[in-house]
């Protein structure tokens, strides 16, 4: 794929995201990594819905700014996935409502910070994990992302909002649009008691999909019939 339509294709699908509300004002960042390892990314201050492909910040391997306006300054975040993912080729960054609330729930467990709501949450987002508080731009985040060794394709950064990875720059926004839909999901249901995935469903789906889902990272959300389930933090339907 060219530069050029890669610093289109940021150009649009950042719009898209902007004009459905999905990160407000100057918020969030798109990047991009090129074959020689180099990044096209969002500039810093810039607003996602009006973005010109020519002043998009090109960095070579080692973070340099080669063109372009100074980049996001969440570089140090992007960087760390790409070296610790490495079949991630673009990351989106956004502020988006629902993923922002849901990072502020008390009850959330860091390893998994959704329950199995739909297939398509566990096909494009996996096992969501939630990492404390760290302000904008702040280079421990990158230190606290490798910690987790690249098993995550999508992660929640508390009172912050989602970083989500993909194998392509679509990928990635379309994962990021079902992480943030499936948080509403998690807001609009936590209080009446859901159906979740069972683990039999679950299994299911990595088999059919090939996906790597860590089974033991979700709560468990096998059916009862009799008896109430008596396993730790058991978040199922029974």
């Amino acid at each position: 794929m060219s530069e050029s339509k890669i610093r289109n294709d940021i150009c649009r699908y950042a719009r898209s995201l902007f004009e459905r509300g999905l990160t407000p004002g100057s918020s969030g960042n798109i990047s991009v990594r090129l074959a020689d390892g180099g990044l096209i990314t969002t500039p810093t201050n810039s607003s996602m819905g009006f973005l010109d492909p020519d002043r998009l910040s090109h960095l070579d391997a080692s973070g340099r700014l080669l063109s372009g306006d100074p980049p996001t300054k969440e570089i140090p975040l992007h960087g760390a996935v790409y070296e610790t993912r490495t079949s991630a080729t673009a990351i989106v960054h956004l502020h988006s409502t629902h993923c922002v609330a849901l990072s502020m729930l008390p009850e959330i467990d860091p390893q998994a910070a959704l329950p199995p709501l739909t297939p398509y949450q566990l096909m494009r987002c996996g096992a969501t994990t939630l990492l404390p508080y760290f302000r904008p731009g702040d280079p421990a985040i990158a230190d606290a992302i490798r910690k987790l060794g690249g098993k995550h394709s999508s992660i929640l950064l508390a009172n912050h909002g989602p970083v989500v990875a993909g194998d392509s720059l679509e990928a990635a926004v379309f994962n990021c649009e079902e992480l943030e839909e499936s948080a509403k999901l998690y807001i609009l249901l936590r209080d009446k008691q859901p159906r979740y995935l069972t683990r039999p469903q679950i299994e299911d789906l990595a088999q059919t999909f090939r996906l790597d889902l860590p089974l033991d990272r979700f709560a468990c959300t096998d059916t009862h019939d009799t008896a109430p389930c008596d396993h730790s933090g058991c978040k199922g339907a029974h």
